[in-house]
């Protein structure tokens, strides 16, 4: 996936939410639009993550969370 010509809203880390591990905890967190993280975790509607990938919001990250490398990469581009 290419990076954005334009500069994107403000995103946020949350959850990926479709691969967890053994005590239901998410593998990795993606960056998301944070104006679409609320909604999401009310409303239950689906986000798209920088990196493509789509998933309701469930859960929030904590510091040290593992991120997305993908997310990562293109986040880290926007801010240049």
């Amino acid at each position: 996936m290419s990076a954005p010509t334009q500069t994107l809203p403000e995103v946020d880390t949350r959850p990926e939410g479709t691969e967890t591990t053994g005590d239901d905890t998410p593998k990795m967190f993606h960056y998301v639009r944070k104006d679409k993280v609320v909604e999401s975790a009310v409303m239950g509607t689906m986000v798209v993550a920088l990196c493509g990938e789509v998933f309701p919001v469930t859960k929030s990250a904590k510091p040290g969370s593992p991120v997305c490398p993908d997310c990562k990469k293109i986040y880290e581009r926007m801010k240049a």
